[in-house]
């Protein structure tokens, strides 16, 4: 029987074959090897991890030395789950081509995926049938919660999720239930400051073209400019001030734009001595369509007419005449409320109400007529 054939490097083919194999991929490292390096638990890794302020500050060094060295990367959706949730939170807005509401979106999720969750992003079209049926959706879903932009002024859907065990922020909402935390900016001091910026230029007959009437914002808003014109009557003892209320069917530039065409053109052509010599829009988006009609009619901005509006959106300062507006602080806003609904629901429900500034660009000016 002839003996096996040997390698040079004498081994049998069997075992050249072996050793020339594929090597098996190297598992990923995982919590438990990066506290055997540490030298530290299992426990104090994940405190690590999780940023807990418990840890000792030379626990957290060789933590976060082992983790470099190894590579390690945790895994969000593992996390979430050990934490008996679903890694995802909802986020339903308005509208999602408002850059109001994607600022805002990008701050939560910023927050979120920092902690280790995924971010889903959806809108209501303001509708109060799609918010319930969005919020009974995301309830089957098991969702670590909710950042909702209320549409609902009776918070019917968003109350019975919270108490069937999800925690609910509102977002962008003043009077909210006593039980569910909110993050709003305020609407009525924001819109008082937009007159009271007119009124100090010079302007004494002025437009306000506002959004749908049935809709907080409007009311807030309008209330705000009722305000400041109350406020300059009592200051000056002078009845001077004619107003015009219009409103949008949407807080679009498109309905900007078609409110702008429909009505407030009528208003600015007014030969009795009542036309406005400046207009105020409930949001940025408003005033864009605004100024864009009146660019292609004619009218010269603020030369002919001041324009202000409301949001302070990335647009607003590039815009060809940038735009005056009241800015709400969108980022701040965004992150306050991802931190509310995470910081969990163990302490009483924090209601935090940011304030408006007046950004003061080129489309307002003291009047000519």
């Amino acid at each position: 029987m002839t003996p096996p054939r040997r390698t040079p490097e004498g081994t049998s083919p069997q075992d050249a074959t072996t050793a020339s194999s594929p090597s098996v991929p190297r598992k990923a490292p995982g919590v438990k090897d990066v506290a055997a390096l540490a030298g530290v638990s299992v426990g104090s890794v994940s405190n690590v991890i999780n940023r807990r302020d418990s840890v000792r500050p030379d626990v957290r060094e060789r933590v976060e030395a082992a983790i470099a060295q190894l590579g390690y990367k945790p895994n969000p959706t593992a996390q979430a789950l050990r934490r008996g949730t679903s890694p995802l939170v909802g986020v339903a807005v308005f509208d999602l081509t408002n850059p109001f509401f994607m600022e805002a979106a990008a701050a939560m999720e910023r927050v979120l995926s920092r902690e280790g969750y995924i971010m889903t992003l959806s809108s209501t079209h303001a509708s109060v049938q799609e918010e319930r049926e969005l919020l009974e959706a995301l309830g089957r879903q098991a969702v670590r919660g909710v950042l909702l932009t209320p549409a609902d002024c009776t918070h019917e859907a968003a109350t019975r999720l919270a108490a069937e065990g999800t925690p609910v922020v509102l977002f962008d909402a003043a009077n909210a239930p006593e039980g569910i935390p909110s993050v709003s900016i305020d609407d009525r001091a924001g819109a008082a400051l937009a007159i009271e910026h007119l009124l100090a230029l010079g302007h004494r007959r002025i437009c306000f073209l506002n959004g749908p009437a049935d809709m907080r914002q409007s009311a807030q808003r309008l209330a705000g400019v009722e305000d400041a014109l109350a406020h300059w009557q009592q200051l000056t003892g002078a009845d001077n001030v004619r107003l015009t209320v219009l409103n949008a069917t949407a807080y679009t530039a498109q309905a900007g734009h078609c409110a702008a065409e429909n009505s407030v053109s009528q208003a600015l052509q007014a030969t009795d001595g009542t036309a406005p010599t400046a207009i105020f829009c409930a949001n940025d988006l408003l005033a864009m369509g605004v100024m864009s009609y009146l660019r292609v009619s004619g009218w010269t901005i603020p030369t002919d007419v001041s324009v202000i509006g409301f949001d302070d959106i990335p647009l607003a300062a590039q815009m060809p005449v940038p735009l005056t507006t009241i800015r709400q602080p969108m980022d701040e806003l965004g992150t306050a409320a991802a931190e509310l609904l995470l910081s969990g629901t163990d302490t009483p429900a924090r209601h935090l109400t940011f304030n408006p500034v007046l950004t003061i660009r080129e489309s307002t000016a003291h009047p000519t007529r």
